[in-house]
């Protein structure tokens, strides 16, 4: 699914004004007929609805829908900002309100904790900072303790980049037109969006297949269409690829057990882990169909036999940093020419020696969490320059960059964003990264690209942890519970 900024959404409706054609006033009526669909599935009949009213397409939505929700039976309420400043649609659409329901020029009007809140003061192409009367009943709606709706997005939240999170509405819910916005991806405001729903209303589709765009978000559908890699009745298991983990050392054994068991559950044929020698018998019981190397150190420190025979690789976790490590890392890097996984520790070697870059094999999978990604490219002043950094990385060196964090984000050599649409904040324990990296190397054996690689392992990644914290609880999920839940 594409990301359109706020101000390709405005072209989206005047395109589709332009072509179906419809009259804007009538496409507002079937966007607020679909908002209030989405609205009623969601909030019990009984709650009265309050609309907070801004004076553009936003407030018109808003007017439209609290008649639409009061004709089905919803009790609502409409509260103008700004009654003597509408926008034409908002005008028609006040006029057209039944008796039924009732309207306040004061905005501080809520009397019940049970009272919804309906925020559609701004929309998406709102810019800038909100500010006098907008920005105090901002305020006075997030000192409110009552559930609260956003449609489109929450009011004062620029659709991209530079939100202040104190100075817009935190909502409960938020109904998004058409596609989710680049700013609900973002730690800068991504926290005030809630829930967050993508409602259709019915846009001129040759516009989201033609409109051009790098951001992007990976939803199931999407993600389905990927899994092209079937089985044929009369395959084997060598077929299926062999992955080699490099992984594991003093002190940091878990890593090669959670990486391991991922890779396991890619569907490769074979995977093999390299780890010291005095943790094989563990992970041999653990994971018997695993193959193992042994490593007399407790470190890795050279190369396996015939390296070549592996058809993916991914080296890093908990490998640590012994001056061997590195120079053997370095030999890999000059001998494995095919894509790899480079996580973790890897990564960290290379932020010490960042001409190592370029000895990277084209569209390896970098999985960095945010701080290895900030000791691999240097600090950022804020988002916008964070993506920069992180498209910057993967168009130089052709490799595939992933980004992880609430939204993990995919960068390709191409120039394209991924954001990922699962995984949640149980996830942040370590030896999450670890299962993504053994799933990542498993898949790239499978057969898939490093692109699709990427973006299947990184979903399936995610909603296997989504699994597991439903069936364990929260708080008592460890990142070992992932590998349980992964089904691809």
């Amino acid at each position: 699914m594409k990301i359109f900024t706020g101000k390709q959404l405005s072209e989206w409706d005047r395109y589709t004004i332009r072509h179906e054609p419809i009259a804007s006033i009538d496409l507002m009526e079937r966007a607020a007929g679909r908002l209030a669909d989405a609205l009623q599935r969601r909030v019990p009949r009984c709650s009265r609805l309050t609309f907070f009213v801004g004076k553009g397409n936003n407030g018109g939505d808003g007017l439209a829908m609290a008649r639409i929700l009061s004709n089905k039976g919803f009790v609502c309420r409409v509260a103008l900002l700004f009654p003597d400043s509408l926008n034409d649609n908002c005008t028609v659409n006040l006029s057209r309100l039944p008796d039924s329901v009732s309207i306040t020029h004061d905005p501080y009007c809520i009397d019940s904790s049970d009272d919804i809140v309906v925020d559609t003061i701004l929309g998406s192409g709102f810019v800038g900072e909100a500010s006098g009367k907008v920005l105090e009943v901002i305020h006075y709606i997030n000192s409110l303790p009552n559930y609260t709706v956003s449609i489109d997005l929450p009011s004062a939240m620029n659709a991209e980049f530079g939100n202040k999170y104190a100075d817009i509405v935190h909502a409960d819910l938020t109904l998004t037109i058409e596609c989710p916005k680049l700013a609900f991806m973002l730690p800068e405001a991504g926290n005030a969006c809630g829930d967050v729903e993508c409602v259709g209303i019915g846009l001129n589709d040759n516009f989201r297949y033609t409109a051009e765009t790098p951001f992007n978000y990976s939803d199931g559908d999407f993600i389905d269409s990927l899994l092209t890699r079937k089985r044929d009745k009369f395959s084997h298991k060598g077929n299926y690829g062999h992955t080699l983990l490099i992984c594991g050392s003093e002190g940091m054994a878990g890593a090669a057990f959670l990486a391991t068991g991922a890779a396991l559950r890619s569907g490769c044929g074979y995977v093999t882990a390299m780890l010291p020698q005095e943790y094989i018998p563990a992970l041999a019981a653990a994971y018997p169909s695993a193959l193992t190397i042994g490593e007399n150190a407790d470190h890795f420190d050279k190369l396996p036999v015939n390296i070549d025979k592996y058809t993916s690789l991914a080296i890093g976790c908990g490998l640590g940093q012994h001056s061997r490590t590195i120079r053997a890392f370095e030999q890999l890097l000059d001998v494995y020419r095919r894509p790899m996984v480079i996580d973790a520790d890897a990564i960290n070697i290379i932020s010490s020696n960042t001409a190592l870059l370029g000895r990277i094999p084209n569209n390896s999978i970098l999985t960095p969490h945010i701080g290895e990604f900030r000791r691999l490219v240097g600090q950022w002043a804020d988002e916008r320059e964070k993506i920069a950094k992180a498209r910057e990385l993967a168009e130089a060196y052709s490799v595939v960059v992933v980004l992880k964090g609430a939204y993990t984000m995919v960068c390709l050599p191409d120039g394209s964003v991924w954001f990922n649409s699962t995984g949640n904040a149980f996830m942040a324990k370590a030896g999450s990264g670890d299962v993504l990296t053994g799933l990542l190397a498993g898949l790239l054996a499978r057969g898939y690209t490093p692109a699709d690689a990427a973006r299947i392992g990184v979903y399936y990644h995610g909603l296997a942890g989504e699994a597991a914290t439903d069936a364990i609880s929260g708080e008592s999920f460890c990142s070992d519970d992932i590998i349980r839940f992964i089904r691809i």
